[in-house]
């Protein structure tokens, strides 16, 4: 029988910290914060996005890490995850009230669909069934594809890259695979497809698009190769002290924004779903604050708000009026 596959990060990179495994994992589940799912709706903007254009490069971000980028009429579409939850239950890991107001029926017309990797909040199975109506064209990590391939159409094109291989999307807009240092796997199998940050060049453009990642020399490899960047898609939460090596804590995006030379940073994987333990606006809270001391700029729009590069970058504390309300609604129950 042929070896299977297994893919490895740069770096040696435990799933858990010294001291800690599965066990402890599981067990502190009883720990979550009571605040890690928000008792109030989270607010929000619906675009009408089949009628949305901008000339210079936007991003719609609809919560977590899902976004579409759009230029000049062209769309692409990042890690769709539009069916309410992030697993393979549908009961399980749901979307926050007021988070899950965009679903495939509101994407338009796409150009590509980009994915990072095969988890069940990046890649949502019953999405891509659905949006494979509305493109022909994919591009995803290394063995990705035969998750996918059975939910397209047969006409599509499902291109695969390793990190550091490109691939020339249209005269002007090129994307690259960039290293990540995460894991993958939808069952008890992992690392048996590849997990990706990618670069993206949009005419004279430069969007780095993050994926999962813990902080490691491959920011600083990047951003020499690449930078400097318009603006930087980060992680920005379900992390943990037990797993620090595959998700970025939130003061480590500004060494991550730093070794990319990222104009603008725009912190995701937040605002969604609660796959960790820590309350819902922790994140977004604690990098803020690192930002603000290290000087550093950033934007943080309500989910279907725009930020268009070099017009329109929202900063808004969108988040701080609810968190009030909700601990009035948990001390109320």
């Amino acid at each position: 029988m042929a070896k299977r596959k297994v893919y490895e990060n740069l770096s040696h990179t435990p799933q858990f910290a010294e001291g800690y495994n599965i066990f402890s994992a599981l067990g502190s589940l009883w720990s979550r914060s009571k605040e890690a799912i928000p008792r109030v709706e989270l607010p929000s903007l619906k675009q009408n996005l089949q009628q949305f254009h901008s000339e210079e490069p936007a991003i719609i971000w609809f919560g977590h890490s899902s976004y579409l980028i759009h230029a000049n009429g062209v769309n692409i579409l990042v890690d769709p995850v539009l069916s309410g939850y992030a697993s393979f239950l549908s009961f399980q890991f749901r979307a926050f009230k007021g988070a899950d107001i965009y679903k495939v029926a509101d994407m338009p017309k796409l150009d590509w669909i980009i994915l990072t990797h095969n988890h069940y909040d990046h890649l949502d199975y019953n999405a891509i069934k659905h949006l494979a109506a509305k493109t022909n064209a994919f591009v995803t990590p290394l063995d990705v594809s035969k998750t996918i391939k059975h939910l397209a159409k047969k006409e599509s094109s499902i291109t695969e890259l390793n990190w550091w291989q490109s691939l020339q999307l249209a005269d002007n807009i090129k994307i690259t695979a960039t290293p990540a240092r995460h894991f993958s796997g939808r069952s008890l199998r992992r690392n048996g497809s590849l997990w990706t940050s990618y670069v993206l060049e949009i005419d004279h453009y430069k969007i780095f698009i993050g994926g999962d990642s813990g902080y490691d020399s491959h920011f600083k490899s990047i951003g020499d190769k690449f930078g400097p960047f318009d603006i930087a898609l980060l992680e920005c939460g379900q992390y943990n002290k037990m797993w620090p090596y595959i998700h970025s804590m939130p003061e480590e995006l500004i060494d991550e924004a730093r070794d990319l030379q990222a104009k603008v940073i725009m912190p995701v994987h937040w605002a969604k779903f609660a796959l960790a333990l820590h309350p819902w606006y922790e994140p977004i809270q604690k990098f803020v604050a690192a930002a603000d001391n290290a000087g550093l700029r950033y934007t943080t729009p309500m989910i279907g708000e725009a930020v268009i590069l070099d017009q329109q970058y929202p900063q808004s504390k969108w988040w701080e009026k609810l968190i009030y309300k909700s601990r009035q609604r948990i001390a109320g129950s």
